[in-house]
């Protein structure tokens, strides 16, 4: 059995800024020489095929997995087809070997998470006093209801830093 991943994740409203944390910091960190894989939690039906592609006629004729591979990429579709949705360690363990995984979404995940916050954001009722995992939160405006560390939302060098820090990601 292969050792768990690093795991750090990204909680937050839709529209306080998560996704682009989550790009800035898969960015920072590969321009720094780790491997990261991410997992999107999405709350809704969501769709990665055309219609009309082979791979989407696959899927409705009834196959449960399609794979598609090139030379440059895979990509795995699993259709439920009612089953239950997959437990987060069962993704987890369908990812490859990597230095971190960064999660989006996944709010009830016991891993260490910081809070986006934005002003624009469609909710803006904080995360952090319900949820221990919750270990900084990064804003785009002042934020004093906390004793959490507190982070510029578009500072992702020292975001990047302190999650390196939080999950032991040693320097390459």
């Amino acid at each position: 059995m292969s050792e768990r991943p690093r795991i750090f994740g990204i909680s937050g409203w839709k529209n306080s800024g998560k996704t682009g944390l989550a790009v800035r910091l898969v960015e920072e960190f590969t321009r720094r020489g780790y491997r990261i894989s991410t997992i999107k939690h999405a709350h809704h039906d969501f769709d990665i095929d055309k219609v009309g592609a082979d791979s989407y006629r696959h899927r409705q004729a009834g196959a449960t997995e399609v794979v598609i591979v090139s030379g440059t990429r895979f990509a795995i579709m699993h259709e439920l087809r009612g089953a239950a949705e997959p437990s987060f360690e069962e993704i987890l363990a369908r990812i490859g070997p990597c230095d971190l995984v960064l999660i989006e979404g996944y709010k009830r995940e016991a891993v260490p998470k910081i809070e986006a916050r934005r002003l624009e954001a469609n909710n803006r009722e904080p995360l952090s006093p319900t949820d221990p995992y919750i270990v900084a939160i990064a804003a785009d405006h002042p934020v004093d209801d906390t004793t959490l560390p507190i982070f510029d939302l578009d500072d992702t060098i020292t975001i990047a830093d302190f999650v390196a820090e939080v999950t032991g990601l040693t320097r390459l």
